[in-house]
């Protein structure tokens, strides 16, 4: 199903920098020696478990754990897409969720074989990499430039933590120039698996799906938005040469760089509809740029 948000705010989820749980006020210095007060974002460990199996401790801020879950289990291919999800039970003292389901699983022999990857804090990918990409299809799916210009504008004004405290990474999954969902992480990975265990519970499709980053286009980053099943990925960072050559194999569009009126786009660039008129993009306020806002 495609979700359809109020018109006046096309938002399903959004960051709330007033969420007492997600920042903390600290004192210190600045480069003058003064006294300052400042806001500093808040990570915690959460242990996912697999049914009985334990399988993973991440660092996070814990907004949505169910969703990070389920998403995380997703995207390292131990939950599949058909699997039916009896239960996900979160103990907030104990730091944990546990995802149950009807399906028996098993995956002791996958945990040993891991590869840490580019991401932030406990980027892993477990298994054979490549499985992500066998006899992938990702639809045709257009993109025209003038959605992609007015999301990342709306993205761009929309309050966050980041803005609030730093020391965060944003990810956007949109339906043409609406945003409909952006979660916020210490790990990039991380906001991307919430968005994942999301559409998973909600039952939404990737078809039609843009999916937008703040972080860097890594092989990771491709990979995992290639096992969602979104054929567009955007980002105002830059590129890995791996990230390109997957995206290429995948056949994802793949734009980077996307910040004011330039982007770049290294893969599936006939997705791309040129019909915006460039004289009437405005350029990038200092005021709201986000993670990547300077050159690479």
């Amino acid at each position: 199903m495609s979700p359809k948000p109020d018109s006046a705010d096309s938002y399903l989820i959004r960051p709330d920098p007033n969420d007492p749980r997600l920042t903390e006020r600290v004192t210190g210095i600045d480069q003058t020696g003064a006294r300052i007060e400042t806001s500093v974002t808040v990570e915690r460990p959460l242990t996912i478990f697999l049914n009985s199996q334990e399988i993973v401790t991440a660092m996070t801020i814990n907004d949505y754990p169910e969703y990070l879950a389920i998403g995380y289990l997703l995207n390292q291919h131990m939950l599949l897409p058909d699997d039916v999800v009896t239960g996900v039970d979160y103990d907030e003292e104990l730091s944990l969720v546990v995802v149950r389901t009807k399906r028996k699983t098993n995956y002791e022999k996958k945990l040993k074989k891991k590869v840490q990857t580019s991401g932030c804090a406990q980027g892993t990918v477990f298994g054979d990499l490549m499985e992500a990409l066998e006899d992938v299809s990702l639809p045709a799916t257009p993109l025209r430039t003038s959605w992609l210009y007015a999301l990342t504008h709306k993205i761009n004004t929309t309050p966050s933590l980041y803005l609030e405290a730093g020391a965060i990474h944003g990810c956007v999954l949109a339906h043409e120039d609406k945003p409909l969902v952006y979660m916020e992480d210490v790990g990039r990975h991380n906001a991307v698996d919430k968005i994942a265990g999301w559409m998973f519970k909600e039952k939404v499709a990737a078809h039609d799906k843009i999916f937008y980053t703040t972080g860097r286009l890594t092989s990771e980053m491709v990979l995992k938005t290639v096992r969602m099943g979104i054929p567009i990925l955007i980002s105002r960072s830059g590129f890995t040469a791996w990230g390109v050559e997957l995206a290429r194999k995948a056949n994802l569009t793949l734009i980077g760089r996307a910040r004011g009126q330039r982007f770049v786009a290294l893969a599936g660039e006939e997705r791309i509809v040129f019909d915006q008129d460039l004289s009437k993009v405005p350029d990038e306020g200092t005021k709201h740029r986000r993670k990547a806002a300077l050159e690479d």
